[in-house]
């Protein structure tokens, strides 16, 4: 492909109750197909963020069958883009778990790819604690997707922070990151990581993110962006409602890796 093609990541604050973040996920999907994305990402936990971290069981769907999957299906269909989901529960194995899984679908509203999420946050700071863990199957298999632009790699949120993944799905056109980064560490690291995998790998990266205060009391980050081979931030988001958006433009990616061929350098 050599024409650009545009792509939006949604950031959301998302509620307890999955109508109310089910409209707004509609709402600013379809403005970002109005302004011309054929690529929608949406963040993690989109769907539903509970009051306490095992809400999210009791919305947990079997694969291929839920209302929550079934949305997204439309949506696609609907706007006839490319829709990655960000995260919902998935049932998983282990009773009392889910997994966490991205799914994506075609412009038709078919499902082309499935990525349940493998590393699992942990993160533990005066009153801040988290462990995934308590409630989340690890995910095992690296996942890509071919997009009309090129390889799409699939990660979610704290897989951020480990670049043997990205390596493990070969060159790559885009990378998306749906996340709900934690206030405390996006601040310190959110930025810096996105645009250090957006460089290594010579592409282009999506992070779509949670970005506010929300019901249940926990603050994200937020600062959704989309971010060039050259590690250029081309759009971002701080906080709140609303969408980024820019393009994948092929000359870009192409002039990148030929002026500095690091791909080709690698050793390992």
């Amino acid at each position: 492909m050599t024409q650009a093609f545009r792509v939006a990541a949604i950031q959301m604050v998302s509620t307890p109750e999955v109508g109310q973040n089910f409209e707004s996920a509609a709402r600013l999907v379809g403005q970002a197909a109005e302004q011309g994305a054929g690529l929608v990402l949406l963040p993690e936990y989109w769907p539903i963020m509970g009051m306490h971290e095992r809400d999210k069981l009791g919305h947990a769907e079997t694969d291929q069958a839920g209302r929550i999957q079934e949305f997204m299906a439309d949506l696609a269909r609907r706007h006839g883009i490319w829709l990655i989901g960000g995260t919902l529960p998935m049932a998983a194995a282990t009773d009392g778990k889910v997994l966490n899984t991205s799914l994506v679908y075609d412009p038709q509203g078919r499902r082309v790819a499935r990525y349940d999420k493998i590393h699992l946050f942990s993160f533990s700071r005066g009153e801040e604690n988290y462990d995934e863990a308590r409630t989340i199957e690890y995910g095992t298999e690296v996942k890509t997707f071919e997009a009309p632009f090129g390889r799409v790699g699939l990660s979610v949120c704290y897989d951020l922070r480990f670049p043997e993944l990205y390596r493990a799905m070969g060159e790559c056109a885009l990378i998306v990151m749906p996340a709900a980064f934690t206030y405390t560490t996006g601040n310190a690291h959110w930025e810096t990581l996105l645009r250090a995998r957006a460089i290594e790998n010579q592409c282009y990266l999506l992070a779509s993110a949670q970005g506010g205060k929300h019901v249940n009391g926990r603050r994200t980050w937020g600062h959704s962006m989309l971010v060039d081979p050259w590690g250029e931030i081309i759009s971002v988001l701080p906080e709140g409602e609303g969408l980024v958006i820019g393009d994948i433009d092929p000359h870009r990616l192409q002039y990148v890796r030929e002026s500095l061929p690091a791909l080709r350098h690698r050793k390992f």
